[in-house]
């Protein structure tokens, strides 16, 4: 059994980990960047090493001095978080390599699913659908065009290595391609490293429906359900939900043998969520399997009781997983809000800065994950999420009245925050009939305060 992690991340994630691990009576280790060196999560934990700059690749993206610091510290075992390191097959790969334990799935396993387009295939190859478009990576503009009239337009050119709205460009008609194929390839470059790219055919007013799953080393795959992930800023979700009004029993069933389909296609272990659109017609299509702990776990954790994080380390330490798929229920409604550091009338820019001031929500059926504190400075060089807050209830209605509530409760001073745009979705009359899709924010105005 593991007993002592290093945790490779920082702020509210690390935080989460920190607190199974002491649940689970596992010691931990955090590496913080000088910009972190005051930050809550490396005061929380047994022991705290400096790895850098504030910079991440002086710091998080510093394979070597995570791994020196793991090593140091007499750690067995590192935990990615989600971002940095987290889907970097390299570094899976080099913490085996130094004798520890990678808490994740394995690096060929990382490899075969963090190319989007050769994800695609493998999913094809078991019988998963897939959205139509190339097979594969598409390196010529007259191989982009052929492809772009075999689906029809409007279609979407997509990073293979991209996440988080990156790297993509929609084409809604054949004059648009050649610049959306350039535009993706160079973002891609720039942000990835890697500049591949392929095209797939556009589905206009998708709703985003993904299925957490995790995975033992002795074949068993468990699934807990679906998320509703349709509320997007530029690609980024902002707000998530479970289970999800657009899915029924029957629908779940199949997307949940989809997600399991993929799994045993890509001999998957530990924790990961298998994304799909599901197109107005009713047809479900795979775009992306995220071989991580995903921001919005807490939302599956709250409806199934869960601790996704503790399992993790149960499979790393090669521990059968502690429930069948019968013994998992779905109880009530979750949803939850990501409070960030940013702008909304200076088009969502980072806002960072020093906290005056903070009164973070709770009561019944509240759960903030955070590490922020009064005077903390929220960092310019990192993600600008603030805090998760999760509202349960047994119904979506009583989950919504709880998430105004807490949002009403909540006060963040001395940066600005998205606040006011999370209150109103609450207030949004297709959010409240659960009949909207991934446009949702393009027909709400902006509020900046609440």
């Amino acid at each position: 059994m593991i007993r002592r992690v290093l945790i490779a991340n920082r702020g509210e994630i690390a935080v989460r980990i920190i607190r199974s691990c002491r649940d689970m009576n596992i010691e931990m280790v955090t590496v913080y960047s000088e910009a972190d060196r005051d930050a809550l999560f490396a005061s929380l934990s047994n022991e705290s090493v400096c790895i850098g700059g504030a910079k991440p690749s002086e710091s998080y993206l510093n394979q070597a001095n995570i791994i020196e610091a793991a090593l140091k510290t007499g750690c067995d075992s590192v935990h990615p978080g989600y971002g940095f390191l987290s889907e970097n097959a390299e570094f899976a790969e080099l913490v085996t390599r130094s004798g520890l334990t990678f808490i994740g799935p394995s690096a060929d396993a990382i490899r075969a699913l963090g190319s989007k387009s050769n994800a695609k295939r493998l999913m094809r190859e078991c019988g998963v659908p897939v959205v139509p478009g190339s097979d594969g990576a598409v390196d010529a503009l007259d191989d982009a065009r052929a492809i772009a009239e075999r689906v029809g337009y409007p279609v979407l050119v997509k990073a293979s290595a991209g996440g988080g709205g990156r790297g993509m460009r929609i084409a809604p008609d054949a004059d648009a391609l050649e610049s959306a194929f350039h535009e993706a390839s160079a973002e891609a470059l720039a942000v990835f490293r890697d500049g591949e790219v392929y095209i797939e055919k556009l589905i206009t007013n998708p709703r985003h429906i993904e299925v957490q799953l995790i995975a033992d080393h002795h074949g068993n795959v468990l699934t807990l359900g679906e998320r509703e992930c349709s509320v997007q800023r530029r690609g980024q979700k902002i707000l998530e939900e479970a289970p999800s009004k657009a899915v029924s029993a029957q629908l779940r069933e199949t997307l949940s043998r989809y997600a399991v389909m993929a799994a045993q296609a890509a001999h998957y272990e530990n924790a990961g969520t298998v994304e799909f659109v599901l197109a107005p017609d009713g047809n479900v299509y795979f775009i992306e399997m995220n071989t991580r702990l995903q921001v919005e776990h807490p939302v599956t954790e709250a409806i199934t009781g869960f601790d996704l994080v503790r399992e993790q380390i149960r499979v790393a330490s090669g521990l059968e997983l502690s429930a069948r798929q019968d013994e998992i229920a779905i109880a009530g409604h979750a949803i939850e809000c990501r409070l960030c550091a940013e702008d909304p009338e200076h088009g969502f820019r980072p806002s960072p800065g020093k906290i005056d001031f903070m009164h973070l929500p709770g009561g019944f059926g509240i759960r903030v994950d955070s590490a922020l504190f009064p005077g903390c400075v929220v960092s310019p060089y990192y993600d600008s999420m603030l805090a998760k807050i999760v509202a349960h209830g047994k119904t979506r209605n009583e989950a919504i009245y709880r998430m105004r509530r807490a949002l009403e409760e909540l006060i963040v001073r001395g940066v600005t925050t998205n606040l006011g745009q999370l209150y109103m979705v609450l207030h949004n009359p297709d959010f409240l009939t659960g009949s909207y899709d991934t446009a949702i924010l393009e027909k709400q105005p902006l509020v900046s305060t609440l």
